[in-house]
């Protein structure tokens, strides 16, 4: 889809479609809404005034102009209310305003700069907000039907502006917004995948593309150099599955000057997890394709952050391989030694991606990282603690896990702390060996975390718990069934941070 910025005047743009907006409460339409209404001899007014446009968030109007505008239909959408007003009912205005359009077979349309009259959003989130709303909006995976009946597709999206500065301004934003959004839209794309055709080596393989693409460093690590490293944990989740292993690395350096500083992002990157042995019951498995939604996440910021060049260096790590209960499977009650020395008894061996974690942490200590945000589709437990709405963040520096939630207020992606109050290792306590990889039911999103946390060494570490965020069930603004690509904006939103700091 282009997404470009036209100079001229809403009332005369011409375009199939117009999105204009409205505030809950408003007695009036006022800026780029109130122009058109007046285009329209008070249509929009008279609309309000009869109960029929309340400005509620969600809310879209349709109003025909025949003729009386460029525009040849006008989208009244809602905002909601004033006070409630963030970047992020510009994202979800704009997804459901689009996604409205083109169910009824529209294909360019056009749009006014969202929240920068009396809402006061600055012009270039405007725009990078109206990209990744529409981008993310409009996204679908439909890449295995023989027979595709529904082939229309938003191909033109014009943000209208009449003044030269904020025209520029919104270019820059769509750019930005762009890039993330495109980012976010791999991301869903490799979660999306069947587990039969994303396999540990397919992992690799995009990381490779993405690396001649976008100028990357790109390591991948087969099962004889984890070997050599002593990566039995990672190891010993693989030997099920008939499908080989793989570390994968990725390195932007965006600040030559300072090699010695980088933030490492560390993905679980499962590529099927049927539980292994400890086998998980039947309904639902087939979600767990999308058990490799961290190390997605971590492939897809690091391709955004090749193209954002942003001055701050970042490598990424994916721990890919399936969990499968094949007959060299490892067993519960097996203990497996990790890259660290440390030993773990494995009391469950569905709770494997802490294993895979504990060797790729271990790795990216290894090559020099600074800070370590680790994410994955971690616990049931923390769907049951934060549902379907947040992502649970642990970790043992307070700095960092202040920025990754700032970075999430950014993006729009919700993050929550829980608690790793010490009394909580004594779940993870073995009595073969150094920790044991499960505590238990109670407080197993914190129990999983500690267990990471232990291999992060002595760097700062935020872990992101993104089992309840990665993939949803229901369409809801920005957000389509599947993955979601969540937290990809927020890993790329952090690492902007750090170099803007």
């Amino acid at each position: 889809m282009e997404i470009r910025v036209g100079a001229g005047d809403v009332a005369h743009i011409q375009t199939p479609a117009l999105i204009v907006n409205l505030f809950e409460g408003a007695t009036q339409p006022g800026g780029a809404t109130g122009a058109v209404d007046r285009a329209l001899d008070g249509a929009i007014s008279k609309l309000m005034a009869d109960g029929e446009v309340k400005g509620k968030r969600g809310e879209m109007t349709l109003v025909h102009t025949f003729g009386r505008l460029g525009a040849a239909r006008v989208v009244v959408a809602g905002l909601g209310k004033e006070k409630d007003f963030t970047a992020d009912t510009v994202r979800r205005v704009t997804a459901e305003a689009c996604r409205f359009l083109r169910a009824r077979g529209v294909t360019r349309l056009a749009t006014i700069a969202h929240g920068t009259g009396v809402a006061g959003l600055a012009t270039s989130a405007s725009g990078q907000a109206i990209a990744e709303g529409a981008i993310l909006g409009l996204y679908r995976f439909r890449h295995y039907f023989s027979d595709d009946e529904d082939q229309r597709e938003v191909t033109e999206l014009t943000i209208v502006e009449r003044d030269a500065v904020r025209a520029r301004e919104l270019e820059e934003g769509v750019r930005v917004g762009r890039i993330l959004a495109e980012a976010s839209a791999m991301a869903r794309d490799m979660v999306n995948e069947p587990a039969n055709v994303m396999t540990p080596s397919r992992m690799a393989e995009i990381a490779q593309e993405m690396s001649r693409d976008y100028a990357l460093e790109v390591e991948v690590l087969d099962e004889t150099r984890m070997e050599a490293l002593g990566m039995g944990a990672l190891l010993g989740v693989a030997r099920g599955s008939s499908q080989p292993p793989r570390l994968i690395v990725l390195r932007y350096w965006g600040d030559q000057e300072n090699r010695s500083q980088a933030l490492g992002l560390v993905g679980k990157g499962i590529t099927f997890d049927s539980g292994g042995i400890s086998i998980k019951p039947a309904s639902g498995m087939e979600e767990m394709k999308g058990d490799m939604a961290g190390g997605a996440s971590v492939i897809a910021a690091m391709v955004a952050l090749a193209q954002l060049k942003p001055v701050v260096n970042v490598t990424g790590v994916v721990a890919a391989t399936e969990n499968m209960p094949g007959g060299s499977a490892q067993r519960p009650g097996d203990v497996v030694r990790t890259m660290s020395g440390k030993t773990i008894e494995v009391v469950n061996t569905d709770a494997e991606g802490r294993l895979v974690l504990a060797d790729a942490l271990s790795y990216a200590v290894k090559l020099g990282v600074s800070h370590i945000v680790d994410i994955a589709t971690l616990t049931g437990a923390c769907v049951v603690a934060l549902g379907r709405v947040c992502t649970g963040v642990m970790g043992n520096d307070q700095a960092l896990i202040d920025r990754v939630i700032n970075a999430g207020k950014a993006t729009g992606e919700k993050m929550w702390q829980l608690p790793t109050f010490d009394e909580y290792r004594e779940q993870i306590k073995s009595t073969v060996a150094d920790i044991k990889n499960t505590g238990g039911r109670d407080a197993g999103a914190i129990t999983g975390a500690l267990l990471i946390g232990q291999f992060a060494a002595d760097k700062p570490w935020a872990h992101l718990d993104i089992a309840g965020t990665a993939f949803t069930s229901k369409e809801d603004g920005y957000v389509i069934r599947g993955g979601t690509g969540v937290p990809v904006r927020t890993l790329a939103e952090l690492a902007l941070g750090m170099a803007r700091s």
